[in-house]
């Protein structure tokens, strides 16, 4: 059989592992924080709140996905491969020699950290958490991918870069105040006045 989008798709909510288990969970969650913020605040209840709520579960679940192949301590998986990818064709003279002199020797400690990162990114969308710092999160990594890959045979730079807009749309207006457990924060009656710290991550 070809594969084709759909397939992957059930393949890949259906594969009889842990991490499938804790995605489920996830979305569970996502599903509860969208049924109190839809009940609690009639201002949710908006094909627009949907339509975002829906499309950040999806790119939260995109970072999900991602970092499966980068589940400590399986850095052989392919993060070492992207990772000389980098130190041969990165857009900097500097981000080439800090991948090859400082993360590479060090992966134990940057492989966990990335992988950490990636599902900081993927929690914070899923379940509308903190949508604003995972964002930025988001951003970074993307940042990171776009220069490091930017000449590597094979890719095609722009992906990186639509990643990276999508996660500064994301900054600037946190999708979690769509349907997520930020719109129930929110909802809460905290202004950005009485809480400036709240929207600084949400």
């Amino acid at each position: 059989m070809r594969p084709n989008p759909l397939f992957d798709a059930v393949s890949f909510v259906l594969k009889p592992e842990w991490t499938t288990a804790v995605f489920w969970l996830l979305l569970l969650g996502s599903a509860a924080a969208a049924f109190y913020s839809w009940r609690r605040d009639p201002a949710q209840r908006s094909i627009q709140h949907v339509g975002i709520g829906v499309l950040r579960v999806i790119v939260g679940s995109m970072w999900w996905q991602q970092s499966l192949w980068k589940i400590p301590p399986h850095y052989d998986w392919g993060l070492i491969h992207w990772m000389e990818e980098m130190v041969q064709h990165a857009s900097t003279q500097l981000q080439s020699d800090l991948v090859r002199d400082l993360v590479l020797p060090n992966i134990a400690i940057f492989g966990p950290l990335v992988y950490a990162i990636e599902v900081a990114i993927a929690v914070s969308l899923i379940l509308g958490l903190a949508t604003r710092l995972g964002a930025a999160l988001g951003a970074l990594m993307a940042i990171n991918l776009w220069l490091g890959l930017y000449d590597a045979p094979g890719e095609w730079p722009w992906t990186y870069m639509f990643l990276v807009v999508l996660q500064l749309i994301y900054l600037i207006d946190p999708p979690g105040r769509s349907l997520g457990v930020d719109a129930l924060a929110w909802h809460e009656g905290t202004s950005r006045r009485s809480s400036p710290v709240l929207a600084l991550v949400a």
